[in-house]
């Protein structure tokens, strides 16, 4: 499955994240919309009953309507915030996709890509890391955040993910944008018994050589530290010296795609090129003229792309 596609699409460029596109989306209609049910009303509704799965079909276009409420998941004393998209009418056992955003993101950044995936008949969870941001809904702090810690908020969501009655958890796909998407391949790498298959959105594998450029050495990190436009703590930098993300990345034997952008100044394609020849099966889609995030037609390329993706690895 190696291979290196070029887009042809042109494109703006988003700084770090994958920002929420301003171009045009499928038309959806969203009904039964409710955002207000409490974590413990979901989990009693979703403790369930064993139901047989379905002969799902999920089509390229968008076809179901779904509806979005809050749910969450938790690591130790830390309670994760996400919204989960629930196609409606589209099987009684459901594949879903997991959206990890990037730093200083949040769950909304996956917005787009959840729209688009539910209404083609996925249950999409999109959520906040803990000290991600700012503005995180989730508990924790930026000072105690790193792409490790942040691996065991999504293997704590994906644990969650798997006991709702209505996913397939045979068919559980991750998708990562920037940093998202490096926690999502080392995720991956770890699970790849549970993981059916994962899209990185031009993943931040850039990580370790940054910290490297910044810090001779461990003891060279201050406290807190003012990082691509947001203070961290010395926890974000500690791990990442003499970590070998590709090599960790490497464990995870299923396809795998990556999309990047091949005007990205944060994230040089290049790293994705790199990624490629590690992994044992990897494709990588390359959008001309896109930079750090998809929005417009380069984020209905992304979605086209990883929509192909998804329908033809369900374990059926």
């Amino acid at each position: 499955m190696k291979k290196r596609i070029l887009g042809i699409l042109l494109g703006s460029m988003v700084i770090y994240s994958a920002m929420p596109g301003n171009g045009t989306r499928p038309q959806i209609t969203v009904s039964n919309v409710d955002i207000s049910t409490s974590n413990e009303t979901l989990e009693e509704t979703e403790s369930s009953s064993d139901i047989s799965k379905s002969n799902f079909q999920v089509s390229d276009q968008p076809i179901y309507e779904y509806e979005i409420r809050e749910l969450y998941a938790s690591r130790d004393e830390n309670q994760i915030y996400g919204i989960i998209y629930i196609p409606q009418n589209a099987g009684d056992k459901m594949p879903a996709i997991i959206y990890s955003h990037g730093f200083g993101g949040s769950h909304q950044y996956g917005t787009q890509y959840a729209e688009a995936m539910a209404a083609r008949g996925y249950v999409v969870y999109c959520f906040d890391f803990c000290g991600g941001s700012p503005t995180s809904r989730s508990d924790g702090s930026q000072y105690e955040m790193s792409i490790f810690t942040e691996e065991q908020d999504l293997e704590n969501v994906i644990e969650m993910i798997q006991k709702l009655n209505y996913v397939d958890e045979k068919n559980i796909f991750l998708l990562g944008s920037s940093q998202g998407g490096a926690v999502s391949a080392m995720t991956a790498a770890d699970h790849k018994e549970e993981i059916a298959g994962a899209v990185l959105l031009y993943p931040a594998f850039v990580i370790v050589d940054n910290a490297m450029e910044q810090f001779d050495t461990i003891e060279d990190v201050p406290e807190t530290y003012f990082h691509m436009f947001m203070e961290v703590g010395r926890t974000y930098f500690e791990g990442l010296f003499d970590y070998d993300i590709y090599e960790d990345i490497k464990a995870y034997d299923k396809d795998v795609l990556i999309i990047h952008g091949d005007e990205d100044s944060i994230v040089p394609v290049s790293y994705s090129e790199r990624a490629i020849e590690v992994y044992p099966s990897a494709q990588l889609k390359v959008i001309s003229g896109a930079g750090h995030g998809f929005s417009g037609e380069d984020a209905q390329s992304a979605i086209s792309y990883m929509t192909e993706y998804y329908n033809s690895h369900l374990n059926r």
